[in-house]
């Protein structure tokens, strides 16, 4: 927590705006769609009740198919479960790890020669960077589908200095408890498009109609944000510039004291794409390294430091079997390869540099090669 919080909660209380409506609701909404240069927001419980709304408003239906990328959490694709509809998955490319526009083309192409276009393209930039918007969105737009874009994990992020989230018909946030700002739990979906958000607000509030009775003409969901926690969302957003930075030097120690190892390799930065750093991603060779990633895993484990493989590819998930799925080139499966190579690293906003140095302690020594920090110097600029 940024320590402001309490104030917005306060007059939440003061005020007894407790429920899904109210003036920190309102606010919240306004200030993020001015952060991220939109024209409307709407605050919703989740990121995934986001998406889900996103794909209402889209039309999207039973027999209908969205595609989505493969390298992401399950809920970017479960609302199109919610839908009716069937997923299609794309798999990533090496110099972002998100969706392959490569990919993205062939099944566009093969979906216009079957003549059953997807309804939305979901593109996820994941841990903090965004995809390559410019042809993805080119891309799309030469087959008239829309993009939602799903931006849970990169608020703050930009491309070619537009705010990632904001390139397609829809946007996603997510400030669940592990987002670079939180409101515990919480989503806001984004658009240029005033009209659909506020069908979205109307969908997100039971949908109820304009009477002075309960009265409902078509299905609704109790999406909305409580006041509360919208309170919480506005203070984190005031130190979301603080938070991004103190994540870039996180990221640039471990790339520092980490990089030069045999077998290592950090998430690429291309050119035009500045990263909000959420999360610090490392691949393994494990032939060069002489340790695989499970045994990093363990020995971090032994210390008491949490980390994880990157996510399961959900085109490999027991749920989605049997769903169709295209990969960055035949015989190149670039998802696969990140899920079998990848670990996470912790990199939260709260990590003091005396535990990352713990962290970085222990997985050198995992190496063949012994290693010692010797000249501490190095780390001072990196001291926060």
């Amino acid at each position: 927590m940024s320590g402001m919080e309490q104030k917005y909660i306060e007059e939440a209380f003061q005020s007894n705006w407790i429920a899904p409506l109210g003036p920190n609701v309102d606010a919240f909404e306004k200030e993020l769609a001015e952060y991220v240069g939109v024209k409307g927001a709407l605050a919703v419980s989740s990121g995934t009740a986001a998406i889900h709304l996103a794909l209402n408003l889209l039309g999207v239906g039973v027999g209908d198919k969205v595609f989505c990328s493969t390298l992401t959490f399950i809920a970017s694709a479960n609302p199109i479960l919610y839908q009716g509809a069937e997923p299609v998955f794309i798999d990533s490319e090496p110099e972002t790890w998100n969706m392959s526009p490569e990919a993205l083309e062939r099944a566009l192409e093969d979906a216009y020669t079957a003549n059953h276009l997807p309804k939305a393209v979901i593109v996820v930039n994941l841990y903090g960077q965004s995809s390559k918007m410019d042809e993805i969105v080119s891309i799309c737009d030469s087959y008239n589908v829309p993009i939602i874009e799903d931006a849970a994990e990169s608020l703050g992020a930009t491309y070619r200095g537009k705010q990632s989230g904001t390139f397609g018909k829809f946007g996603v946030y997510s400030f669940n408890g592990n987002k670079i700002i939180t409101t515990s739990g919480g989503g806001m979906l984004v658009s240029d498009d005033a009209e659909a958000i506020e069908k979205a607000r109307f969908l997100a509030t039971q949908a109820r109609d304009p009477a002075p009775h309960y009265q409902h003409s078509v299905m609704g969901y109790n999406y909305r944000l409580s006041n509360l926690l919208a309170g919480v969302g506005r203070a984190q957003l005031q130190v979301l510039p603080e938070r991004i930075e103190k994540r870039k030097v996180i990221s640039e120690l471990y790339r520092l004291l980490l990089g030069e190892l045999p077998g290592v390799q950090f998430l690429p930065e291309l050119d035009g794409l500045i990263s909000n750093h959420w999360l610090t991603v490392m691949t393994l060779n494990e032939e060069e390294a002489g340790v695989s990633v499970d045994q990093l895993i363990q020995a971090l484990h032994e210390e008491h430091i949490e980390s994880r493989p990157v996510w399961k590819p959900l085109h490999l998930q027991p749920l989605f079997a049997n769903t169709d799925y295209y990969s960055h080139q035949d015989h190149v499966h670039i998802a696969e390869q990140l899920f079998h190579t990848g670990i996470c690293l912790p990199s939260g906003s709260s990590l003091s540099t005396e535990d990352q140095l713990r962290v970085i302690r222990c997985i050198r020594d995992q190496f063949e090669r012994s290693y010692e920090i010797k000249d501490m110097s190095l780390l001072k600029e990196y001291e926060v």
